[in-house]
């Protein structure tokens, strides 16, 4: 399999990886399956892998490539890492945090960040906010103070904020 990035993110899970990979595919709509390679006998005393076990999911979303790897509890996804989804809209970013957002930890919904099920975090955020933040005048000051106090971004509330 070729991909035309030189990038791609792989994305570590206990044993959940292609159970993460179907659901980030069932939310997603421009997304697929690409390949699913399988632990060999080879390696069995560091990987504890049982022969024919899913080791790595490879999955696309929205044209992006992306690794699922079965590769044990040693490491746990943290928000020092997180995919951002950029809406149009307010209908599409509640349906992104109302799909993501189950089983999920709720501490971890601040200022447009979630947490799914699997650990993961994402940032579900309007793509206006780009223009919003990147000039540090008086309006990105009063959006910005209006997204410190929100869970789920609220478009709105923030372009209320933003025009004064």
């Amino acid at each position: 399999m070729q991909f035309s990035q030189k990038i791609s993110p792989c994305l570590w899970f206990d044993s959940q990886a292609e159970e993460a990979a179907n659901f980030y595919v069932g939310v997603f709509r421009n997304s697929k399956i690409l390949d699913v390679a399988r632990y060999g006998k080879v390696g069995f005393e560091t990987h504890k892998r049982p022969e024919g076990s899913v080791m790595t999911v490879i999955f696309e979303i929205e044209g992006v490539p992306f690794t699922a790897l079965n590769g044990g509890p040693i490491f746990k996804f943290n928000e020092a890492v997180s995919l951002q989804i950029y809406v149009e809209d307010q209908k599409e970013l509640d349906y992104y945090w109302n799909k993501l957002t189950p089983g999920g930890d709720p501490q971890s919904q601040v200022c447009g960040w979630l947490k799914d099920k699997f650990g993961l975090s994402w940032q579900v955020v309007p793509r206006k906010m780009v223009e919003w933040f990147t000039t540090p005048d008086e309006k990105s000051q009063r959006a910005f103070a209006a997204m410190m106090k929100m869970g789920k971004l609220d478009i709105a509330a923030l372009e209320r904020a933003y025009n004064g």
